[in-house]
């Protein structure tokens, strides 16, 4: 064997397993073709990320946090109104106070300039392959690993954490459910006029939400949904043009705002593998399943999957179990898609019924966020779901070592 686990996909979730796969003495190798991912200081792109307190948890595990917490905004209040542009939101509102749970600020937003330098530092040890996976050969005592750059590897485990169009499970005869929600994602920074607070607003119009998420000063991150080729044409307006659109969306609360770092969109819909795991593989983050923004819980579903499946390999070597074989990958599979094909369902029912300009499902909508806001304990258990503090959590999303 070359290594115990190559890891095909050098974003996020792939570098957040191989940093903790490395601390517990596993030889992990990474392989992505664009060097760039590791890059040491990438600037701001207006790119950020609202961390759990689970996904908090894991990375103060594996040593990461202390060092991300002073550029870290805390998410300490989320308000959720429903509405159209240009008229404002309905006064039947739902909020979520961080008050409410013990563990402190519901999460928090992470710029990517802060966060990708700070696992790429942290995974030193790990072998950094500059090419793709182009094809694998599951046996009995491994895998072999074709390599864009000509070059084969062999290690126990490949994982595929190389996106919705996964190589690595196409090429494990892993199928997908697939579908397309016929939006796309506006992604950009913004800076304004007013504090926000820490609070974080999600609007729901016809055409799909609008979040506004706190970064530290007098900006934000904004994920603004509409229909696809509406969204492409919004891309291509001037910052100037641009603002104009947005602006009638966002409202005036936060005083005047201006772009910031980048803009980005790209396309909406479900796809969730059929299966997590296969003889030698394992999928993780959107290779195993992408969801819509809705709930912004994609990083954080992905780093469940990170803590999940490192306890499951690093307990298993630990028994002296061959860590490629179906039946301990089985265990990481049990342990996962059930909650992401929970995650998968949920996003979509909310897109489906927020989504829309129906008069009978607004007033539903409408008073259902009012009843929701009169019932604290409910109130408190969507906070504990979303913060990532409830069901079988693997150590390292509690904040405890493997």
């Amino acid at each position: 064997m070359d290594h115990d686990v190559i890891i095909a996909g050098g974003g996020l979730n792939g570098t957040t397993l191989a940093v903790a796969l490395a601390q517990y003495g596993l030889d992990v190798a990474l392989a992505d073709p664009d060097p760039a991912a590791a890059r040491p200081d990438p600037g701001f792109d207006g790119r950020s990320y609202a961390l759990s307190v689970g996904s908090r948890n894991l990375l103060a595990a594996l040593g990461l946090w202390e060092q991300l917490a002073d550029r870290a905004q805390p998410i300490l209040d989320i308000r959720v109104s429903d509405g159209r542009a240009g008229e404002g939101p309905s006064p039947l509102t739902l909020h979520f106070d961080h008050a409410e749970i013990e563990e402190g600020p519901m999460g928090h937003m992470v710029e990517d300039r802060h966060l990708r330098p700070a696992l790429a530092a942290a995974a030193g040890s790990v072998t950094r392959l500059v090419a793709g996976v182009s094809g694998q050969t599951p046996g009995p005592a491994g895998i072999e690993v074709a390599l864009s750059d000509g070059t084969t590897r062999r290690a126990s485990v490949l994982v595929g954490c190389d996106g919705r169009s996964s190589g690595v499970g196409r090429r494990a005869r892993i199928h997908r459910v697939e579908w397309s929600y016929g939006q796309n994602a506006l992604v950009a920074a913004i800076a304004h006029d007013r504090p926000h607070h820490g609070v974080a607003h999600q609007f729901f119009m016809p055409e799909g939400p609008l979040a506004v998420l706190p970064l530290q000063g007098n900006r934000a991150s904004i994920v603004w949904t509409e229909r696809t080729d509406r969204a492409r044409a919004i891309q291509d307006l001037s910052d100037t043009a641009y603002l104009d659109v947005l602006r009638p969306r966002f409202g005036d609360f936060l005083g005047e705002i201006t772009l910031e770092g980048a803009r980005f969109t790209y396309p909406l819909g479900l796809s969730l593998a059929t299966r997590f795991a296969a003889d030698r593989v394992a999928l993780l983050g959107d290779a195993a399943h992408a969801v819509h923004p809705i709930a912004g819980q994609g990083l954080n579903a992905g780093l469940k999957d990170v803590a999940a499946l490192s306890q499951v390999l690093v307990e298993a070597r630990r028994r002296g179990e061959d860590i490629g074989r179906i039946d301990v990958l089985a265990r990481y599979e049990r342990w996962r898609r059930s909650d992401a094909v929970q995650l998968a369902l949920a996003t979509d029912g909310f897109n489906r019924l927020f989504s829309n300009d129906n008069p009978v499902l607004r007033l539903a909508r409408d008073l259902a966020l009012a009843a929701i806001q009169r019932m604290p304990a409910l109130r408190r258990g969507f906070i504990r779901e979303a913060a990532g503090l409830t069901g079988d959590r693997p150590n390292l999303l509690a904040g405890r070592p493997l």
